[in-house]
């Protein structure tokens, strides 16, 4: 690889989705939300399972970014074992570098559970540990996007920051996975000052700040606060927001074509794309409206990266967007 543009870091996994039978049990509590309820002792019908490799935040997006024509590398860890062979077979038929993957002898593969009722889904999360270090690139990247790592991942965090802070020309996006978001912002605070764009939804970003406010537009000015250059915040059917130094903007959901079969995905293939265009030189406007098309093809397919768009797609689908499908300055 002569260049790169992207340098996506985080955990890798293999997602078994299980398609739970129609007729379980759901409810709903209080705040109307949701829930999937179980019986111990039952023996809940499943119609069928799809297993998808080489999936989770960052891998998501670097499979994106190749699909857009950037040249795209991945840095994670996986296992010696047989899901581990299997992705990286995976990503290199993605056109994914994967001179930066990582397999450690004697470890096991991340394997999560997909349980999904209709488009709906809760997934069994495990993420084995590894003597997480970090290996400089041969060659700077332009952008990296930093996602979802395990709990002991602090130190290679810092050292991160650190190779940011060597190569000030690298640009950095940033979309907090569970124990990023879990450690708030002073654990990782060097991460939040350098972070050229960053990316979450509503409830994250009321978790990562440690506050009950729902007003987007302070949510916004809250994270920035922390030190990020733009922020993005998503609020499922009620599109996305987004801040920087001049402007406030709403982008809307691209309308499904169809109901959503999965939405898995949906945010890594808003933030991802967002983040490829805006390597590709794109200005933030331009590129927070591509963010929704993909997000809307891969909620029509099952897992995460089926979906994805090449640009000749996603400019397609977008030159035929209803007329209301605009960006907001508000």
């Amino acid at each position: 690889m002569k260049n790169m543009d992207i340098l996506s870091i985080g955990d890798i996994t293999t997602d078994a989705f299980i398609q739970i039978n129609k007729n379980a049990s759901v409810t709903e509590d209080a705040q109307n939300r949701k829930k999937l309820c179980v019986n111990f002792g039952d023996k809940i019908e499943y119609e069928d399972v799809t297993v998808v490799k080489g999936v989770g935040n960052s891998p998501n997006v670097a499979v994106l970014a190749s699909r857009l024509g950037l040249d795209s590398a991945l840095f994670t860890y996986l296992g010696d074992d047989s899901n581990g062979k299997e992705i990286l077979k995976h990503l290199s038929y993605e056109n994914v570098n994967t001179d930066y993957v990582i397999v450690e002898q004697n470890k096991k593969t991340n394997y999560h559970y997909v349980l999904r009722h209709g488009a709906e889904r809760t997934i069994l999360i495990k993420h084995y540990s590894y003597n997480y270090k970090f290996i400089e690139p041969d060659i700077a990247p332009k952008w990296i996007y930093l996602s979802s790592m395990s709990e002991n991942s602090l130190k290679l965090h810092e050292e991160i920051s650190d190779y940011l802070a060597r190569n000030p020309e690298i640009k950095l996006a940033f979309q907090p996975g569970t124990f990023q978001i879990l450690w708030g912002i002073e654990k990782i605070r060097n991460i939040y000052e350098r972070t050229h764009i960053f990316f979450c939804n509503k409830e994250e970003a009321q978790q990562i700040l440690q506050t009950n406010e729902t007003d987007i537009v302070k949510l916004l000015s809250m994270i920035r606060n922390s030190g990020v250059k733009t922020a993005v915040i998503t609020d499922g059917p009620n599109g996305a927001y987004a801040q920087d130094d001049s402007h406030i903007y709403k982008v809307p959901m691209y309308p499904d074509p169809a109901p959503p079969i999965d939405r898995t995905g949906a945010g890594d293939a808003f933030s991802g794309t967002v983040t490829a265009m805006l390597a590709k030189g794109m200005i933030l406007k331009e590129a927070l409206l591509r963010g929704p098309v993909n997000s809307m093809s891969v909620v029509q397919h099952i897992g995460a990266q089926k979906g994805l768009l090449s640009t000749k797609e996603l400019e397609k689908y977008l030159s035929e967007a209803p007329k209301e499908y605009i960006i907001k300055i508000i």
